[in-house]
C-alpha cells in the first residue's frame, strides 16, 4: 500500500457522495503523479483500509472510471490506470457542460477561447503542407453556402470540416477530440444560427469571416486573432440572445 501521507492513505473530504469522493481521491492521485500510465492501483482491501470506506463503494468508483476509460481491468492481473488517451475521458466534461445553468453562454465563450487559442498555434506553427487542405475546406464552404438553394445542415458540416481542418493542422490529436466534443455541444445552437444566416441573406457576410481566418494565418496575423475570432460570432450571439 502507498506511503503514509499519500493521497491514497488520506481520509476523504466530505463534499459528495462515498463515490464520488473515492473518484475524487483517485483522479488526484493520477494527477499528481502518485498512479502513474500503466500503474495497477491497490485492491479493494487495500482500499478499503486505507480510505475507511466500504469495498462496495469501492468498487462502484472504480467501475466508474473504468467505464470512462481512466482505469483498464486486465483479467487475473487487477485494475490500471489507463496509460493512452480514450475519448471517453471527455464524457464527465460534456455532460456537465450540458446541464449547468447558462451552459449557452458559457459554452459560446468556450468555444471562443479555444479558436484563439487554436488559431496562434496555427500561425506559430503554420506549414505551407496545411495551404492545401485549408484552402479546400474553404472551398466546399463557400460551395455549401452560395450554392442556389443552400442548406443549413451542409453549410454547418463544411464549416466544422474547415474548422476542423485548421485544428488537424496543429497536429495534436487531445486538441482534436477537444474539438469535437465541443462541436458536438455547439451543434443545436449553430444549426439554428446558420438558419437565421440563410434566412436574412447573410451568406456572404459569413463566408467573408471566414475569408478573414484564411488570411490571418496564411499573413501569420497573430495580433489579428483575438478580434477575427469575436467578430466571426456575430451571428451565434444573436441567435444566443434571441433563445433567452
Amino acid at each position: 500500500m502507498e506511503k503514509s501521507g499519500s493521497l491514497l492513505n488520506t481520509p476523504l473530504g466530505n463534499t459528495g457522495s462515498v463515490v464520488e469522493r473515492i473518484i475524487h481521491q483517485l483522479t488526484e492521485a493520477i494527477i499528481s503523479g502518485e498512479l502513474k500510465p500503466g500503474q495497477q492501483i491497490p485492491t479493494e482491501m487495500e482500499l478499503n483500509s486505507a480510505l475507511h470506506v466500504s469495498r462496495n463503494s469501492i468498487r462502484e468508483a472504480i467501475k466508474v472510471l473504468t467505464h470512462f476509460g481512466v482505469f483498464e481491468i486486465r483479467r487475473a492481473e487487477g485494475t490500471f490506470v489507463s496509460n493512452r488517451f480514450n475519448k471517453r475521458m471527455l464524457d464527465p466534461m460534456l455532460y456537465g457542460l450540458i446541464l449547468q445553468k447558462d451552459s449557452a453562454k458559457d459554452i459560446l465563450e468556450l468555444r471562443e477561447v479555444f479558436d484563439i487559442g487554436i488559431l496562434k498555434l496555427v500561425i506559430d506553427l503554420y506549414a505551407d503542407t496545411a495551404k492545401t487542405a485549408i484552402k479546400e475546406a474553404y472551398d466546399k464552404l463557400e460551395s455549401a453556402i452560395t450554392c442556389s438553394h443552400p442548406d443549413a445542415q451542409e453549410v454547418l458540416n463544411a464549416d466544422i470540416a474547415f474548422h476542423g481542418v485548421i485544428t488537424s493542422s496543429i497536429h495534436n490529436k487531445l486538441l482534436d477530440e477537444v474539438a469535437g466534443y465541443i462541436d458536438r455541444i455547439t451543434i443545436p445552437s449553430r444549426i439554428l444560427t446558420m438558419q437565421m444566416i440563410l434566412d436574412t441573406n447573410h451568406q456572404l457576410d459569413f463566408l467573408n469571416l471566414h475569408t478573414e481566418i484564411v488570411k490571418i494565418i496564411e499573413n501569420k496575423e497573430s495580433e489579428q486573432v483575438m478580434s477575427v475570432v469575436k467578430e466571426h460570432y456575430q451571428f451565434w450571439r444573436i441567435t444566443q440572445d434571441k433563445a433567452k
